[in-house]
């Protein structure tokens, strides 16, 4: 798998040249010398996105729950009793 490395102007030009290029790999696009987008296949972008746990997933696992500290600030004074007028 290769990659390309395009400028923003380079592919306003010629899109169809950079998506034939994805089939070799994925197409880095830079702005200002910055790497800002890549254009995938949307078969790559399926097989990426595929290995993703879900938030569901990640919340559902309890394996180090224990380890976590919650730290949550101890103080009454902004507290008021309720006012019901």
């Amino acid at each position: 798998m290769t990659t390309k490395k395009l400028t923003s102007r380079e592919f306003n030009q010629d899109t169809g040249g950079a998506k034939k290029a994805t089939q070799d790999g994925p197409v880095y696009i830079t702005d200002r010398g910055e790497p800002s987008h890549v254009l995938l296949t949307f078969a790559d972008y399926l097989r990426l996105a595929a290995n993703r746990p879900s938030i569901i997933d990640l919340l559902a696992q309890p394996q180090g729950i224990e380890d976590v500290e919650l730290n949550a600030p101890v103080s009454t004074e902004s507290a008021k009793p309720a006012e019901f007028n």
